[in-house]
């Protein structure tokens, strides 16, 4: 393949949910909170989320040529923000950053990293980071481009807002979407077994023909259940809607912090004879080329 033709690579560095949980028992599907990167030959490298993952992704990129880096973030709650001042790149002059973020202005993705990396909170201060770094903002429904990559932006059922996002290249697709409740109530919607509402029909479009959906199913269905507010969903919704949207390949992600490995064992070998999409539970280390 040419640079231009090059296959997309999804590599996870960060895979569970609300705060990282390092310990024997995680240990083989990673205690480190979200960080997704995708690359191809070539092209700048687009990470979503900067998790406590983002800490062991960012040596890696000094060993490339490519120093164009794309951070884009889904919403600024911690678990996704607390590797972004650990993430290497920022200290490098030779890099140039655009952090991209669900914002009205640009001035807002990088008034909020600003709250956090101000020399309180975090030692360093937004304005002290030796890289190039501009910000850009973005709103469900667009759009937009992270160099050669386009991606779109959907909005999503989390307490202070999120966004989920798709990228192409090439014909091919993935889709990132976390942290998200239903977007039906019990009953209703394609959780229920019925046709999809309006805001579901979103996301199935969103999703549509992707080779892989990337979904946050922290929970059981009867965790769910008993945390409707908490913005986070399960396995068997995740499901509905990239059957209905033909998806290949549904990875459930954004493990609970308290579920071990053998718990997580367990859920793989409940959804390892699923087909149309292929169910696998996202693992710290994983690597899909598209």
């Amino acid at each position: 393949m040419t640079a231009v033709e090059s296959a997309m690579t999804v590599r996870l560095w960060g895979v569970r949910g609300s705060f990282p949980v390092p310990g024997t028992e995680t240990a083989k599907y990673g205690g480190n909170t979200s960080c997704i990167e995708v690359t191809a030959d070539g092209l700048p490298t687009v990470v979503f989320d900067c998790g406590t993952g983002a800490r062991k992704l960012g040596p890696t990129l000094f060993a490339r040529a490519q120093r164009e880096v794309h951070v884009v973030f889904t919403h600024f709650h911690m678990d996704h923000l607390f590797g972004f001042p650990f993430f290497a790149p920022i200290f490098a002059p030779s890099f140039e950053i655009t952090v991209t973020a669900p914002a009205f202005h640009p001035d807002g993705t990088r008034d909020r990293i600003a709250r956090f990396l101000n020399g309180i909170f975090h030692p360093v201060r937004m304005t002290e980071v030796p890289a190039k770094v501009q910000f850009a903002a973005v709103r469900p429904g667009q759009t937009f481009f992270c160099g050669p990559w386009q991606l779109k932006a959907a909005s999503l059922n989390h307490p202070g807002g999120s966004c989920a996002y798709r990228i192409e290249r090439n014909g091919r697709a993935a889709v990132y979407v976390t942290d998200t409740a239903p977007l039906s109530r019990p009953g209703e919607g394609i959780a229920g077994g019925l046709d999809p509402n309006g805001r579901e029909l979103q996301i199935i479009d969103l999703f549509r023909n992707a080779d892989v959906v990337i979904f946050d199913t922290m929970f059981s269905l009867n965790e769910y259940l008993e945390k409707m507010t908490w913005g986070h969903s399960y396995p068997e919704y995740a499901y509905a809607l990239c059957k209905a949207a033909g998806v290949k390949k549904l990875l459930l992600f954004h493990h609970a912090p308290d579920a071990s490995d053998a718990d997580l064992d367990v859920l793989a070998a409940a959804w390892s004879t699923a087909t149309e999409p292929q169910v696998e539970l996202a693992r710290e280390g994983m690597e899909i080329v598209l």
